[in-house]
């Protein structure tokens, strides 16, 4: 009986799994790929959350970029520009009419008075430093940061210059870095009463650079340096240069000269001076102004530093553009044998220019240079240096009288000129800032080199 029972026992159990296995497995199967599949996409939520989370985070991180922007225009194919004094920018009827002049004809770049020949300048400066020098200027452009973004509108391109060591405002304002009488003591002037820095002055490096920092932060797309030099037009016999003389390189005005090019190109280059704003469509691989130097027109064809201390080939490889001054009238009677040389103004500005370019291009001179390597041990030396191409140039034109009447057509013939000898970029010096329409070609007009 307890044998029968516990067979009966048996069967009933096994029937049970039976039915168990029947109905319920599947169910099991069917829960586990559930639970597997939701796990599946509870991770794929996680990860889509995760990201979001992270999305959130790197928000919160990032710091909107709240620095003042100043748009820029990038460097036109051809440079053709027209001077513009402080005073014009200063006088909203008289810089328009410039203004007009440029939209409606071939001119696309101005020149504006940043520091002139006072050593003041012609805008508020956020420098305590400068502020003198604008507080006792003459003339200047209260809008000038409103100014620039209006010509940038208009797609004209902005130079901003600054005279360097001609500078009485200065000199009478720091009388220890001025160049000074025979006597060591008193302040030299020039003809026109005008007095200069020393250029081996080294503190009045630094607060020009301080300046030039300020114009590009201000919007100037360029800066050009004009009277870097020595002083000349003067007693020559009554200056002394103390400053000069106790510095490292002596007497050496050329060695002197150099070594302020280098440094201020060392400075300038250096983007983190201009990080206080943000520079937007520069036209360049790195927020740096475009830099140039005027230099006197002779020294295309003079190898000796003509007693100002500028020789060609000791400032081309500090600046992105060189602007000899070969305006006809600053050339001596009979030169190249032609008599009057006001009389050819393309003959003039034509062997200047072609000097300058040879001279550029060839990777030998005569001329020692920081930059230089003797070559062998030939006497006298020759040298090796830096070559550049034409487009280093930029051709000063004179459209002013002095020592004679200079027409439209003459005016022409001096960009006529620049274009024979390789020159493609020019500027036109008025000083009156009256310019002859006659001279310029319609707007969009684009030379190509031959």
């Amino acid at each position: 009986m307890g044998n029968v029972f516990k067979i009966s026992l048996a069967i009933v159990v096994a029937v049970g799994l039976s039915l168990v296995m029947h109905y319920k497995v599947p169910e099991i199967l069917s829960v586990t790929y559930f639970d597997d599949e939701r796990k599946e996409n509870s991770a794929s939520n996680d990860e889509v959350i995760n990201e979001e989370v992270d999305e959130e985070i790197d928000k919160e991180d990032i710091v909107p970029d709240e620095r003042p922007v100043v748009e820029h225009i990038p460097l036109p194919p051809q440079v053709k520009a027209i001077y513009m004094t402080s005073c014009v920018a200063g006088t909203p009827s008289f810089r328009e009419r410039l203004v007009k002049l440029m939209e409606e004809t071939e001119l696309n770049a101005v020149m504006i008075d940043i520091k002139d020949y006072t050593g003041t300048i012609s805008f508020k400066p956020e420098s305590k430093n400068w502020l003198p020098a604008w507080n006792n200027a003459k003339c200047g452009a209260r809008d000038m940061r409103e100014f620039i973004a209006d010509l940038h509108n208009r797609g004209i391109f902005v130079i901003g210059r600054i005279t360097v060591f001609q500078d009485p405002f200065h000199a009478d304002l720091w009388p220890h870095l001025a160049v000074k009488r025979a006597d060591g003591v008193t302040v030299w002037r020039d003809n026109k009463g005008l007095a200069f820095i020393d250029v081996a002055a080294r503190d009045f490096w630094d607060h020009i650079i301080e300046l030039s920092v300020e114009s590009y932060n201000l919007g100037f797309d360029e800066l050009n340096f004009d009277y870097v030099r020595y002083p000349s037009d003067g007693n020559m016999r009554d200056m002394s240069l103390p400053l000069t003389e106790a510095g490292p390189y002596g007497n050496d005005k050329p060695a002197n000269l150099e070594a302020f090019f280098a440094y201020l190109k060392e400075k300038l280059d250096d983007p983190t001076l201009y990080e206080s704003v943000r520079h937007v469509n520069t036209g360049r691989d790195s927020n740096i102004p475009w830099t140039s130097a005027d230099l006197f027109g002779m020294t295309t064809t003079n190898y000796d530093d003509l007693s100002i201390g500028q020789i060609q080939e000791r400032a081309a490889p500090y600046f992105d553009f060189i602007a000899p001054m070969v305006y006809p009238s600053h050339y001596p009677p009979n030169y190249l044998g032609l008599g009057n040389p006001n009389h050819h103004p393309y003959e003039i500005v034509y062997h200047a220019m072609r000097s300058g370019v040879e001279r550029m291009q060839a990777t030998t001179t005569r001329v020692e240079g920081f930059l230089h390597e003797r070559i062998g041990t030939s006497t006298p030396p020759i040298y090796s240096k830096p070559h550049f191409g034409p487009e280093r140039f930029r051709t000063w034109i004179q459209d002013f009288q002095y020592g004679g009447t200079y027409t439209a057509k003459d005016v022409r013939a001096q960009i006529q000129a620049s274009y024979d000898a390789g020159v493609m970029d020019w500027m036109i010096w008025s000083p009156s800032n009256n310019y002859q329409r006659d001279a310029l070609l319609p707007p969009g007009t684009l030379e190509v080199v031959q």
